[in-house]
């Protein structure tokens, strides 16, 4: 099974159907606080739903199409954090990640995006990775922002959540950047 540790503290593996309850519990317990930037959280009703989920990813993995991973904190789920898609013709990922509301201010999406960026660049060959996310949402914005990302434009009404639209920020990282980036830390 796909598996690394990113520090002492985090590990990013790919999820198995035995992960279900223990996902499907950190998605309902923070389900209020995710909802605010979630699309598909109303979508999450039972153990059954984070199974379908799971087995989805497997086949995104299996097929090279995207990369879902669940952040495990000092051996808990934590949330996920993956590529939502490749575009290996043009060698670009896209990175999602949401963190489950009793693991906020621990810097862990900091060190797991970061791991999941190195991995981007050193062995997948990406050679741009894209982040997007709600003009509103400050903490999903301050990862690409901390982490030395570019802006590059806003998509007006690029997303629908549950009764409106939200504006989107993206933000792009090219390899020489990021090596640039990871030197000068």
């Amino acid at each position: 099974m796909f598996s690394f540790e990113v520090d002492e503290e985090i590990t990013l593996r790919l999820l198995d159907e035995a992960d279900a309850p223990e996902l499907f519990y950190l998605i309902d317990h923070s389900r209020d606080y995710l909802r605010e930037w979630l699309a598909w959280i109303d979508d999450t009703k039972t153990v059954v739903d984070s199974k379908k989920f799971i087995k989805a990813s497997m086949k995104l993995f299996e097929e090279r199409i995207g990369l879902n991973l669940g952040i495990f904190f000092k051996g808990k789920l934590a949330g996920i954090v993956g590529f939502n898609s490749f575009d290996w013709t043009n060698r670009i990922g896209v990175i999602g990640y949401w963190l489950g509301s009793n693991f906020q201010g621990n810097g862990i999406m900091t060190r797991a995006v970061t791991a999941l960026i190195d991995y981007g660049f050193n062995v997948l060959g990406l050679n741009r990775i894209e982040i997007r996310a709600a003009y509103e949402n400050e903490r999903s914005r301050a990862i690409p922002e901390r982490l030395g990302f570019q802006y590059e434009g806003q998509v007006r009404q690029g997303e629908w959540l549950y009764d409106h639209f939200v504006d989107l920020i993206i933000y792009g990282m090219l390899e020489a950047e990021w090596e640039f980036e990871r030197s000068n830390r």
